[in-house]
């Protein structure tokens, strides 16, 4: 009897596996469409086989506590290309990854919440120790949604970590991630760096 538990619960973890595995694929075939789709992309269809990523991995998926942030001023991130664009801290969140406790801060742009299709949209841009190695170098961003807040809690999948538009071209208002974002481990998880030849945005 024992053995069959046992089969079958490593047949439901592999199941998990596969179907988490495809999940993703799914999001990154969707993320490769959009730059096809975006008239202000960077990428073109043959620039896509220069993008890579890290095997899908759900350890780095987590349930993050939510706190947040309490009469925050607007403040200005800076960009790539010079520029600033105005933020302001929405929220800490804490959770645990490869045993280590982690803190972030969720941002929220103020442009992109003056916008009805984008008022809940919540920003996670942070650099680790994978950047100049296996990924970008300025650091990678994830996009949550505020309504995905549920009782204080929310899901963070670096798997879903991408690139900004800056490591493909230059020429783009990207922000750079903030000090307090920069993460002291290493996160093999999502967007790897782009091998393709770094073009010229007017």
């Amino acid at each position: 009897m024992k053995l069959i538990t046992t089969l079958l619960l490593l047949i439901s973890m592999n199941t998990f596996a596969q179907s988490y595995a495809d999940l993703i694929a799914k999001h990154r075939e969707a993320y490769k469409e959009d730059f096809i789709k975006d008239s202000h992309s960077p990428l073109q269809k043959n620039d896509l086989q220069n993008l890579h990523f890290y095997e899908a991995d759900s350890n780095y998926k987590v349930l993050a506590a939510v706190e947040l942030l309490k009469n925050e001023k607007v403040f200005k991130m800076p960009t790539f290309n010079g520029s600033s664009s105005d933020y302001y801290r929405y929220a800490h969140i804490n959770f645990s990854l490869k045993g280590k406790a982690i803190q972030m801060t969720l941002y929220r742009s103020v442009a992109l919440s003056t916008n009805p299709i984008y008022k809940d949209h919540l920003f996670l841009p942070f650099t680790d120790e994978t950047n100049h190695k296996e990924t970008y170098g300025g650091g990678r961003y994830i996009d949550l949604d505020a309504k995905e807040i549920n009782n204080n809690h929310i899901e963070i999948d670096f798997n879903k970590a991408y690139n900004p538009y800056c490591a493909y071209s230059d020429g783009y208002r990207c922000p750079v991630p903030p000090e307090e974002n920069d993460l002291q481990l290493a996160i093999k998880a999502g967007e790897k760096r782009y091998t393709g030849e770094k073009k010229h945005h007017e």
